[in-house]
């Protein structure tokens, strides 16, 4: 080992690399895909590490690229309207209105009575109050006791428009629990922040199911999702939470890992089972499982395993976990009976996935976000004119040919879907001199089928504007509270950021879901949320 001035260490003794002669193709493209996913690991870690370094000098750090605007700039001009005075909107509370008379006082004789002119004022109501049941105890001739039951909606310490208040103020809220507690306090509420905590993730089962039920809904029903995901702590580790969603329902799942298999788990929307079928067959056939191995898998006439280790045993009686190849057939295998699961399931059989361009998210029918394609050439770094000049020009090109896009969502002929195709190839099959450009283009005209999905699919969105807004919910949950400590807490999190961002979709006031869900006297009437969206209808 060597030791350089500045106090780094240099090591002699990392061992080389194999050679590479006797791998075959598919060998060596699994290991090229290996080594660009380590590559992009380690750009990330010196990008921060010298945003690290220039923070810690002072120094400017990396200048901050604003959006590039495609979209709203791709919009058909509006005609100009006449500019007329911002007036307040008509004021329509939701709840009933009282009446009340206001007589005038000391009316000189001779007055004429010309009717009432009304003024509305709202007010909130925020009082605690304690209530003591005293419950009637019968002890029977046979020595059993009879309690009287309490009444509905009671259960435990906390009535249920306490509970819907501090529901509603974490979550949607956003509110912290030391200061959700002191709030209750200063209202002369006796509670502790351990009690909170417990109205918080205690008996909450039911909303976590909701929040599956509807993942389940959208999966099955809707004809595309789009799919995102952020950091997120959990016991002391780094974890990822992904968001799966539409116009219609938006899901939530933590896991520790952002991999392909973990987004297949997650669209099983809670089952455990592995399924081999034709569709499971077919997606180790694209990810280069060796034909042989797909035949040992097909000539058995079990298909359908209960769990993991059902299923992993099967693959060991089978020889896949001896194997030291590449690409791996235990994970490749495994992925396959994952997806053959979610499609037996009738999960996503026919909708597309939109998703930045991840690979953990490009299964089944995969499309592409055009707003995160035209981001790479925005932010691609130019150094002479020439560069800036074929950089814009090319903007230009991607700009009009998105505006064409949209027009084809509202009249898709094919007439224009076959015109938009060649247009695509003449735009990124472009060479402009400048060579990192250019590959980058090149790059994009690899994805042509995804990018082109809308061609064939009108109904889905061109970008995943969606996604990121609903997860920008999440992402302030973790700048304000951090991450999860137990299990329960994670789902508990994740169910009810779910269902608070289903009810704005469905057009549903959160205040009113948490009162019909905890039975508040009075409460509004709603439906589960899972047959609003399979119906992709709102509550009138």
């Amino acid at each position: 080992m060597l030791v350089r001035l500045d106090g780094a260490h240099i090591f002699t003794d990392v061992p080389l690399p194999s050679t590479v002669s006797d791998l075959s193709r598919p060998e060596l493209e699994a290991l090229v895909v290996e080594l660009f996913g380590e590559v992009a690991d380690l750009k990330q870690m010196v990008r921060e590490q010298r945003e690290e370094i220039a923070r810690l000098k002072g120094l400017k750090g990396r200048p901050a690229l604003k959006p590039s605007g495609m979209d709203k700039g791709t919009e058909p001009a509006k005609p100009a309207l006449k500019v007329t005075p911002r007036r307040r909107g008509k004021v329509t509370p939701r709840v009933s209105i009282e009446d009340r008379i206001v007589k005038a006082a000391a009316v000189p004789e001779g007055s004429r009575f010309r009717g009432h002119e009304p003024f509305l004022v709202q007010d909130l109501v925020i009082s605690a109050s304690a209530t003591c049941y005293q419950r009637e105890r019968w002890v029977t001739p046979d020595g059993r006791t009879i309690l009287a039951p309490l009444p509905a909606g009671i259960d435990g310490h906390f009535g249920p428009e306490l509970r819907r208040f501090v529901l509603m103020h974490y979550h949607q809220g956003q509110s912290t629990l030391p200061r959700l507690t002191a709030l209750l306090q200063s209202l002369g509420v006796s509670i502790s922040k351990r009690q909170v905590q417990r109205l918080l993730t205690d008996k909450q089962e039911d909303f976590v199911s909701e929040a599956r039920d509807v993942l389940r809904a959208g999966l099955e029903t809707s004809p595309y999702v789009s799919a995102d995901d952020t950091g997120a702590r959990h016991a002391g580790k780094t974890g990822f939470c992904t968001q799966i969603g539409n116009d219609w329902f938006t899901w939530f799942g933590t896991r520790s890992s952002k991999s392909r298999l973990n987004f297949l788990d997650l669209l099983r929307a809670g089952h455990s089972d592995y399924v081999l079928n034709d569709v499971a067959y077919d997606y180790m056939r694209q990810h280069s499982l060796p034909a042989a191995l797909i035949t040992r898998l097909m000539a058995e006439p079990q298909t359908c395993f209960a769990d993991e280790a059902a299923w992993l045993a099967h693959l060991d009686r089978h020889g896949f976990t001896t194997l030291t190849v590449t690409p791996n057939p235990v994970q490749v295998a495994t992925e396959g009976a994952v997806w053959g699961s979610v499609q037996a399931h009738k999960f996503l059989c026919d909708a597309v996935v939109l998703s930045d361009d991840a690979g953990q998210f490009n299964v089944g029918r995969h499309a592409l976000c055009w707003i995160h394609a035209e981001r790479l050439v925005h932010k691609l770094d130019t150094f002479t004119d020439g560069h800036r000049a074929a950089q814009a020009q090319v903007r230009g090109r991607i700009w009009s040919f998105y505006a064409s896009l949209k027009a084809y969502q509202l009249k898709p002929t094919k007439r224009r879907s076959d015109a938009l195709r060649v247009r695509f190839d003449r735009i990124f099959r472009r060479r402009t001199g400048f060579a990192t450009l250019d590959r980058l283009l090149a790059r994009l005209h690899a994805n042509k089928d995804e990018l082109l999905m809308v061609l064939d699919r009108p109904e889905i969105p061109l970008h995943t504007n969606g996604s990121e807004n609903d997860i920008r919910c999440h992402v302030t949950r973790r700048k304000i509270s951090a991450g999860t400590r137990s299990d329960i807490g994670r789902d508990c999190r994740d169910a009810f950021l779910s269902l608070a961002k289903t009810c704005d979709k469905l057009g549903i006031a959160v205040w009113d879901y948490l009162g019909s869900r905890l039975k508040v006297a009075g409460h509004a009437l709603i439906e589960p949320l899972d047959h609003y969206v399979r119906a992709r209808t709102r509550p009138a």
